[in-house]
């Protein structure tokens, strides 16, 4: 299954895996240069689906051309005045006109791929605070980053069809209100950022945490958030944006260590000789560039948590009552259920784990993350180590039934067993 534009269509079976994987790729730069030359999203929609149709029949036989998202831009071009010109037979359309005299704006922009401009543009777009949350983040998911439909059903629990939903809709939003295709001014610049910030790191949540499926976490939306995230940070080198992109590069590092066997590598058992040394050092230079201000964000509060066990699983020693205080400064700035969730683990260290379950105990009487699977396994860990074998072992089975994810499905498992063992 391929996403083209607006759809969802098979790739022939005999399809080269190489072709498939360049088509993926170049789908959303090409998408975003369409949408800024025809000024139409619907418009480029269509035209790159022709041109994606045809490039599926063509290239098996020819060869992949030596620019491929040069090939699409400009068999989409064509695809689009053809298109024009049987509308207008119908409908007057100026818009043919002005697409014939794009030709010139055509070659210029294949001569010089380079720019990445136009998916920011895309991506501020999309990310627009006009539009609801889910429908922000689903747009970004399947314009921006090119994941199909289902794929993003699939990684929210939802049917396909309310993800179409969502979809359509923002879409008209963004036509009804003439949403522009553009990078903000500086004046409506910080909201935007926050939004684009916040989509950014769902995307890459969504990676590091596959919430469905075969495998632990889907490096290529980690890959494809720390991508795009840079882009923004070579734009907006501001702290949070600095701080969000050291989060990611520090989590991304350990993804070679996270897993082994197909089971789950906790974070203490992992050895960080085997972590990414470039990722580590960049985003640790990041999270100390971000930090170097009177009032760090949450983005890089996070960041700042996350680079203290990393440091500190380098240097063989942990400084739990240091991580419980910037817990506590984060959920001054972003009061959370799941921030409190993560804190309990940090004060458990501190003040033993009756603390840490009276921490979780309460944030589950309040009900808001009765169906968070995360919950469920830290309130069974903190019974287990307290020795009450009962609690822990129902703690581990609600777990299990609010997880999809096969590889921590297999953990918890694990976990039930080992009671038995006791």
């Amino acid at each position: 299954m391929f996403a083209v534009a607006g759809k969802d269509v098979d790739l022939p079976l005999a399809m080269d895996a190489g072709i498939e994987q360049i088509l993926r790729q170049e789908r959303p730069r090409t998408l975003a240069t369409l949408i800024r030359l025809l000024g139409d999203f619907h418009l480029a929609e269509e035209s790159l689906q022709s041109a994606i149709l045809a490039a599926l029949e063509k290239w098996p036989q020819e060869g992949v051309p030596q620019n491929p998202r040069a090939w699409l831009i400009s068999a989409a071009r064509f695809k689009a005045i053809d298109s024009l010109r049987k509308d207008r037979r119908f409908i007057p359309n100026d818009h043919l006109l002005n697409v014939i005299d794009a030709s010139d704006r055509f070659h210029e922009v294949i001569e010089d791929l380079s720019v990445e401009d136009d998916q920011l543009r895309l991506i501020f777009a999309c990310c627009h605070p006009a539009l609801p949350l889910e429908g922000r983040v689903a747009l970004t998911l399947r314009e921006v980053c090119g994941l199909t439909t289902s794929e993003i059903a699939h990684g929210y629990l939802v049917p396909d069809s309310t993800i179409a939903q969502r979809i359509v809709r923002a879409k008209a939003k963004i036509r009804d209100d003439r949403i522009p295709y553009e990078i903000p001014g500086s004046g409506e610049l910080g909201f935007r950022l926050a939004s684009v910030l916040k989509v950014m790191y769902l995307l890459f949540n969504e990676g590091y945490f596959a919430s469905t499926g075969e495998v632990l976490f889907r490096q290529v939306l980690c890959r494809e958030a720390i991508r795009l995230t840079r882009l923004i940070a070579g734009l907006f080198p501001v702290p949070e944006v600095l701080g969000l992109l050291g989060l990611m590069l520090l989590q991304e590092a350990r993804s070679a260590t996270r897993s082994s066997q197909g089971g789950v590598v906790l974070f203490d058992d992992q050895d960080p000789a085997n972590w990414d040394s470039v990722m580590i050092q960049e985003g640790m230079g990041l999270v100390q560039q971000a930090s170097a201000v009177d009032a760090p964000g949450p983005y890089t509060l996070q960041a700042a948590i996350f680079a203290h066990h990393v440091h500190w699983a380098i240097q063989g020693n942990k400084d739990w009552r240091k991580i419980v205080e910037l817990y506590d400064q984060l959920l001054l700035q972003q009061p959370s259920e799941i921030i409190e969730l993560n804190r309990a683990v940090a004060v458990s260290h501190v003040k033993g784990a009756a603390a840490g379950l009276a921490i979780v105990d309460g944030i589950l009487g309040e009900g808001n993350l009765e169906n968070y699977s995360f919950a469920h396994s830290t309130r069974a860990e903190f019974c287990r180590k307290l020795g009450l074998v009962q609690e822990a072992r129902s703690s581990y089975l609600r777990a299990l039934e609010l997880t999809g994810q096969t590889i921590r499905r297999r953990f918890l498992q694990d976990r039930l067993d080992g009671l038995a063992i006791q």
